[in-house]
């Protein structure tokens, strides 16, 4: 009898063809990817992209330029950013991207880290997939370095002062500072972290969770970057709507309302019917005395609290205002705004004081606010006003300026990234060492401690995350200039001495993150740890890609 050699490579290649044939009898126009093919396609995706934005991290990494369909032209490094913009058509790819972009969702950093752990997560593995070691071994020892880092970071992280009325002001500067200087250059990054810092303090309550959204950001296309600057206050970004109002006002009573001061029509069909021109006119008369007779209430009020001081009276409303309703207001010396954004309604209310008023019924002089001084500033075809000096600010401005749209952009999106970095040190009460040191010390942590919980070939998914965890410092010294290895091994020596130490990326060397004042957020490296591991892992075990959806059938 003669025995024939039994090969496993054979049962794969039946298998596929059985699984080919079945699913075409199902679906004559259905494609199908075997498994060497879509493990392989997905281990290009999930590198490819990683090349795309593994240039971009840290603060010494490069900018992309991002050209449209219309020629519009966007400079950025901020991973988000480029993600949304891109147009990606591999699946995988899309995939990787939705996960990254979700991560900034949630925590407002982290896209390019997310992209670069999955794409050296996978990169790695690759390795051992070549050996013929089985997905699932890998899945599982992934699995388990993923629980063992996040334990390990809750250990590593820093508690910081954030609870009384004197919060750690110079530890939330250093947690600004190092996400703002990853997204602007350094210059720019220091002048823009005293004003996210200020501006969360501002706004910051300690009964209630932090609102960004009482934060405006405004930008100007004048001056240059180094002009932006923290209003304790509103900006506006329309002005007065009637030539014979004051342009510039000290010590002003606000009144915040949401009252029609206008002539509206009925919500209802209907008509006015009249036999003679009299009737016409009386009709006419009494529909508008119902709208002056508001604006008369208002001008009451300004009499009463104004009329022998030297306060003068702003209306802003949300609703609109007629130009008769103007000029009689203006004719008592009264600054009107109209068609208030509902959002700056709020800030109104929480910048001056006094409450929001919604019927003439509540035109009290407790409902009025108060600023120190209001102005329009005229700027090319835009007016804006601004309204500054408010006793106790609940709501503020970032007004950013600078001479080109693509600086404006930049810092539009570093701004709301360094705003995200100090509501999560605040709300997390804790941050962690940053260049880099965190990653480091996680990946000795997986080597030595972790690896001793796991037996078999399991122990290679935990090297697998351990060495994709090394990329981040790695990538940070390439982008920097300097020699990757030669930096990690000084990096890992230091840190088998004791000491925690992360990538001064100025000069190469270890440095302690706590002299230099480079702290990440807790937040963020846990939602990263989180979510890149599950991610690969699914792209690992997948070992077949179909297209036969009912919304992809040809013809």
């Amino acid at each position: 009898i003669d025995v024939q050699p039994h090969d496993d490579d054979d049962d794969d290649d039946v298998a596929s063809a059985m699984a080919s044939s079945t699913l075409h009898n199902l679906n004559p126009n259905a494609e199908r990817m075997g498994p060497q093919a879509s493990l392989h396609m997905n281990l290009q995706a999930a590198k490819g992209l990683e090349d795309v934005l593994r240039t971009n991290l840290g603060p010494k990494g490069t900018v992309k330029m991002l050209v449209g369909g219309a020629g519009d032209v966007k400079l950025t490094k901020d991973g988000n950013v480029l993600l949304r913009e891109m147009q990606i058509q591999n699946p995988t790819a899309v995939m990787i991207a939705r996960a990254a972009v979700a991560q900034d969702d949630v925590t407002g950093d982290g896209t390019s880290s997310t992209v670069i752990l999955i794409g050296e997560i996978m990169r790695a593995a690759e390795r051992y997939l070549a050996d013929n070691v089985h997905p699932r071994v890998l899945v599982d020892g992934l699995e388990v370095a993923k629980r063992a880092a996040v334990e390990f970071l809750d250990k590593f992280k820093l508690d910081i002062n954030v609870t009384d009325e004197n919060p750690d002001r110079e530890m939330l500067c250093c947690v600004a500072k190092t996400s703002l200087c990853t997204k602007v250059r350094k210059g720019l990054g220091e002048k823009l972290t005293d004003m996210v810092v200020d501006a969360v303090l501002t706004i910051r309550n300690q009964q209630e969770p932090i609102d960004l959204h009482m934060v405006e950001i405004m930008h100007m296309k004048h001056k240059s970057e180094e002009d932006s600057k923290l209003v304790k206050g509103l900006v506006l970004d329309h002005g007065t709507r009637h030539p014979d109002m004051k342009k510039h006002a000290k010590n002003c009573y606000i009144l915040t309302c949401n009252i029609s001061l206008e002539y509206e029509k009925s919500e209802v069909n209907s008509g006015f019917f009249y036999s003679t021109a009299d009737q016409r006119e009386k009709m006419v008369q009494s529909e508008r005395a119902f709208t002056d007779e508001r604006v008369q209430r208002v001008i009451d009020l300004k009499k009463k609290v104004c009329d022998g001081t030297d306060k003068n009276f702003v209306v802003i409303n949300q609703k609109g205002i007629d130009p008769i309703s103007l000029e009689m207001l203006a004719a008592e010396g009264i600054i009107a705004l109209r068609r208030a954004k509902k959002r700056n309604m709020e800030r109104l209310v929480l910048a001056c004081g006094g409450q929001s008023v919604n019927t003439v019924e509540e035109l009290v002089p407790e409902a009025l606010g108060y600023a120190g001084e209001v102005y329009e500033h005229v700027l090319g075809d835009e007016k804006y006003t601004f309204v500054q000096d408010v006793a106790n600010p609940r709501s503020c401005t970032l007004l950013l300026t600078s001479g080109n749209d693509h600086t404006l952009a930049q810092m539009k999106d570093a701004i709301r990234d360094g705003l995200r970095a100090v509501k999560n040190a605040i709300e997390d009460k804790a941050v962690v060492p940053g260049g880099g040191a965190f990653e480091i010390a996680a990946a000795r942590h997986l080597e030595t401690e972790a690896k001793k919980n796991v037996g078999g070939k399991a122990k290679l998914g935990v090297q697998t995350m351990a060495d994709a965890l090394l990329s981040i410092p790695k990538i940070l010294a390439e982008n920097s200039g300097f020699d990757a290895q030669e930096t990690l091994i000084n990096l890992q020596e230091e840190h088998e001495k004791g000491n925690v130490v992360g990538l001064d990326v100025a000069t190469g060397e270890p440095m302690i993150p706590g002299m230099e004042g480079v702290y990440d957020n807790w937040l963020v490296k846990r939602q990263l740890l989180n979510s890149a591991p599950v991610i690969a892992s699914q792209l690992l075990l997948v070992d077949e890609v179909m297209r036969a959806g009912r919304n992809m059938r040809k013809g």
